[in-house]
């Protein structure tokens, strides 16, 4: 599958419609990620974690939106089990500890909203 436009810097195109969870390819027993945008009122970022993978508990000062693009996830956010699914999004506040885990692939994007 050929993957969409993009510009040098990684970015997304402007004026162009594009399906996010066809520009980052899962990698065997990894976590990888791409930033589409980044400014002073946050970030978006678009992340493939192989089976198996996640990130383990932490802290953000902002507010994150993820929303699930492929496959499914498990978050824990303070200490709370939440499930996601392709087509769903959790809101994860500042400064409570979350983390997130899944035993099969999946693909987020994560807003990170810094206002």
């Amino acid at each position: 599958m050929s993957k969409p436009n993009s510009t040098s810097d990684g970015h997304l195109p402007p004026a162009e419609a594009v399906r996010l969870a066809d520009l980052l390819d899962y990698v065997p027993a990894a976590v990888v990620s791409r930033t589409l945008s980044q400014g002073p009122a946050g970030t978006i970022t678009l992340f493939a974690f192989d089976a198996g993978q996640g990130l383990s508990e932490h802290t953000a000062p902002f507010d994150a939106l993820v929303q699930v693009l492929d496959g499914e996830v498990e978050l824990t956010i303070a200490g709370k089990k939440i499930p996601a699914r392709t087509g769903e999004s959790v809101l994860m506040p500042a400064n409570v500890p979350h983390a997130l885990h899944s035993e099969e692939r999946f693909k987020m994007l994560l807003t990170m909203i810094r206002g």
